[in-house]
């Protein structure tokens, strides 16, 4: 028992005396986290016509993790000024296929080859 107690302290120091995050620490960062995900929103609904974020919500129903990259695109064009007006239905579509490609170019094809069964030996 002793032994674990002075482990216990011994992690702790080794952390910097910090223990676990306290309850208004882990508030403040969830309140942070909400903050930063209702500006990015903001951002986006300022970006995009409402077609083309309906459409893009419901892509994220379905593949959440390429609708985030969609939206980071979005986004970055914004902060480039490279969008020169809101991002229509058929640019999102665009954007998709962009998407598309760099996923497809990454992963590896695989190709299976059955083997006839040699039922008619020659030999």
């Amino acid at each position: 028992m002793a032994d674990e107690q002075q482990r216990l302290a011994a992690m702790m120091a080794a952390q910097g005396g910090k223990g676990a995050p306290s309850q208004e620490e882990m508030e403040a960062q969830e309140e942070a986290k909400r903050s930063a995900e209702e500006q990015r929103r903001a951002m986006l609904a300022s970006c995009m016509t409402n077609e083309a974020r309906e459409r893009l919500s419901r892509i994220a129903i379905v593949k959440p993790e390429k609708a985030r990259g969609v939206e980071n695109m979005i986004l970055a064009a914004a902060q480039r000024g490279a969008l020169t007006a809101k991002v229509s239905e058929e640019r999102l579509v665009q954007l998709l296929e962009q998407v598309n490609e760099r996923e497809g170019a990454s992963k590896p094809k695989i190709t299976i080859q059955r083997r006839r069964p040699n039922l008619f030996d020659d030999d």
